[in-house]
């Protein structure tokens, strides 16, 4: 794929996975919920140009730092988004707002990569952004398939960071 089919297909994933996730959906444990990240993750590992052939050992490790932040992207999703079963078994998620704020870091600091990168002068192809996502959406779904099953029939819902956090604005007097 070219460089620009890839960052459509980027766009295009991250897109609808961010806007599904802050509705609340069923959860299905039983499905396959690597087929995505999977894919995505083939699909960049097939492109010629994911390590620059000039700065081989420059971009190998902006590309394990781009994983690396994918990861942590992905855990922190999964930690701060919202999971209880109903009373019938069925599990639910739904984002947070704290799944915003995961988000918004994860991208500045995506952003801050690039410019390394470009600083360096390295040639930076957008199959290791569409890797860090694949990275970013499997971590993400295996932790909350995982919280998913560990949550008991009828409780209260699974705490997400940021649950209970009070506002620390100042009444007027």
């Amino acid at each position: 794929m070219s460089g620009l089919a890839n960052s459509l297909l980027i766009v295009a994933v991250a897109a609808l996975v961010i806007v599904r996730q802050f509705r609340a959906r069923a959860i299905d444990t039983d499905r396959r919920w690597w087929l995505l990240p999977v894919i995505l993750a083939v699909a960049a590992l097939r492109e010629p140009g994911i390590l620059d052939a000039h700065h081989r050992t420059e971009s190998g490790l902006l590309l394990v730092v781009e994983l690396v932040i994918g990861v942590a992207t992905g855990a922190g999703w999964a930690w701060t988004t919202r999971i209880w079963r109903e009373a019938d078994g069925v599990v639910w998620t739904k984002s947070t707002k704290a799944s915003i704020a995961v988000w918004i870091v994860g991208i500045a600091l995506r952003v801050g990569i690039y410019g390394v990168g470009t600083a360096l002068g390295l040639h930076q192809d957008s199959s290791a952004l569409m890797l860090g996502l694949a990275g970013t959406l499997l971590v993400r779904s295996g932790i909350l398939v995982w919280r998913a099953q560990s949550v008991d029939p009828a409780s209260h819902p699974a705490p997400a960071y940021g649950d209970g956090m009070r506002s620390v604005r100042r009444e007027r007097a």
